[in-house]
């Protein structure tokens, strides 16, 4: 498995200054998501929140970019013996990345009108906004401490979330709201779809070869 050559014992490969990096950038998504679903969810306004929200995105991106670099340097200093676990961070960095990209969408929600804190449902929205945030933490722990057992168990839970997600999408895209109430919640619902698909493909850095990264990009019939 692919994690073995992430998280061995030989410290000298050059990679922990990257793992710890993407550890930064995890907690950076979470309080980009937190800022977003604020915004959405408990009436702090968009205006208000939005420059901590893309200062901290600005962050994420360079942050990226710099892994980058260490990538291609270490790869360069230590050959192709050192390609896997590359590809594989270089895979990983574009999911965390995108985590960060959905939170700005939900606050592009909220920036263009949407208004969840007073609705009726607001109390089940929140509770989803409270699960997603506290998944981020928990991925990126176990991420951390690289346990393959605590990313199956964890990407279990992450299936049953993106078909809970879908169903409720489609229950809103066939729904008789109007558009003005459907819109914003099926959004929501598919941006945290997007969020957790993204977290599960970090932890398949723990659980698949390389040439299955990423698999939770699929459709679930494809799996």
């Amino acid at each position: 498995m692919v994690w073995k050559r992430l998280f061995g014992t030989d410290s000298s490969r050059g990679l922990d200054q990257v793992r710890a990096t993407i550890l930064e950038m995890l907690a950076n998504d979470r309080h980009s998501f937190d800022l977003a679903t604020s915004a959405l969810l408990m009436g702090s306004h968009a205006d208000v929140v939005g420059p901590d929200l893309l200062a901290t995105d600005r962050q994420v991106n360079e942050a990226t970019a710099e892994v980058r670099r260490q990538l291609v340097v270490h790869v360069g200093v230590h050959g192709a013996s050192e390609a896997a676990p590359v590809l594989t961070f270089m895979s990983i960095v574009k999911d965390v990345e995108r985590v960060g990209d959905y939170a700005k969408n939900i606050l592009d929600l909220a920036r263009e009108g949407a208004d969840l804190s007073q609705d009726d449902d607001q109390e089940e929205l929140s509770a989803y906004r409270n699960r997603v945030s506290a998944l981020i933490t928990e991925a990126s722990r176990i991420f951390g401490e690289g346990d393959a057992e605590a990313a199956r168990t964890l990407s279990a839970e992450g299936d049953e979330m993106l078909d809970d997600f879908d169903r409720r999408v489609d229950a809103y895209v066939q729904s008789d709201l109007s558009a003005r109430a459907a819109v914003p919640r099926a959004l929501y619902y598919r941006y945290l779809k997007r969020i957790v698909a993204h977290l599960m493909n970090l932890l398949t850095a723990l659980t698949m070869p390389l040439d299955r990264l990423d698999y939770f990009d699929e459709d679930a019939a494809a799996r």
